[in-house]
């Protein structure tokens, strides 16, 4: 059966010839939304609980970090080949040769064929994109951006502490050298409509982006974005309705983008809404499902093709 939509999963595979893995890796950066550069509470959603797996220990040395993942999957998944992903807070957010010095030891094992970074647009560099470009000529290197969204009012919502044109100067600084780039965005903040959301996805395909992640909103305890909701609430996608609205931005997204996620699962004891009430499985299968009815593909509607 002819796939509906570019993952992530089969893309490399095709790539690398056999299953890759990701194994997450906490190196204990922090934030400049944290640290006092730009602000002390993070982003108005932020709660790294609602993403950080359990097996992510920042005092664990990161070599010890990879071989126990390396082993948990090669075990539960058969998995053959890894990346590691450097995923909490902002993993570019140190000087070079401390980045160097940890991307390395990621990389030490000769089953890790690569890197992904999650960071900031905000928190690149002429040098740092110097330092990928060098790992690049030897692994696969994707750096995740967190953009969350183009439009500017939902930044300074969200107290992103950079505008789009940041994020568009980090794209700018980083194509064209053996960098995959990837980044990663919200559906369903409360300062955009529909149609404002569905905008992404026909900016994004013209940008030299690769990859993409896609999460709806989540409110989650102990965040900023939980006081104002407990406040005064606003709507959050439901259930049917965000499977319906992810196949219409997926239709109008660049075919050649490969999605590495369609949507964020908080813990249930954190998550405040909206709670689905469905298991990661059950939602991948109500999206192909979604597809196939509606006769969906992604870039069916994408007006860089039209």
């Amino acid at each position: 059966m002819t796939p509906r939509f570019n993952s992530f999963g089969p893309y490399l595979k095709k790539r690398f010839g056999t299953i890759v893995y990701k194994v997450n890796v906490d190196a204990g950066f922090t934030c400049p939304n944290r640290d006092g550069t730009l602000g002390v509470t993070g982003c108005i959603y932020c709660n790294n609980d609602s993403f950080r797996p359990s097996e992510c220990k920042t005092e664990m040395p990161i070599r010890e970090q990879m071989r126990n993942g390396i082993k948990y999957l090669s075990i539960r998944y058969k998995a053959k080949k890894f990346l590691a992903y450097f995923q909490p807070f902002t993993n570019t957010y140190a000087p070079v040769r401390e980045l160097e010095r940890m991307y390395r030891e990621a990389l030490s094992s000769p089953s890790v064929i690569g890197l992904a970074i999650g960071t900031r647009p905000d928190c690149v560099d002429e040098e740092k994109i110097g330092l990928l470009r060098k790992i690049a000529k030897e692994h696969f290197v994707l750096v995740e951006y967190g953009l969350q969204s183009i439009h500017d009012k939902s930044l300074r919502y969200i107290l992103r502490g950079h505008d789009y044109t940041t994020f568009l100067e980090a794209v700018d600084l980083t194509k064209e050298k053996g960098i995959h780039i990837g980044a990663h965005i919200i559906l369903g903040l409360p300062t955009e409509t529909k149609d404002e959301m569905l905008a992404m996805a026909d900016e994004l395909s013209t940008l030299p982006l690769g990859f993409l992640k896609i999460h709806q909103l989540q409110v989650v305890k102990n965040t900023l974005l939980a006081q104002r909701y407990l406040e005064k609430p606003f709507p959050t996608f439901g259930y049917d309705e965000y499977l319906d609205f992810l196949v219409e931005f997926i239709e109008r997204l660049s075919p050649e983008i490969v999605l590495q996620r369609l949507f964020a699962l908080s813990p249930d004891d954190i998550l405040i809404a909206p709670q689905w009430g469905r298991t990661r499985q059950e939602i991948l299968r109500d999206i192909n499902e979604r597809f196939m009815r509606r006769d969906a593909v992604q870039g069916s509607k994408c007006l860089c093709l039209h």
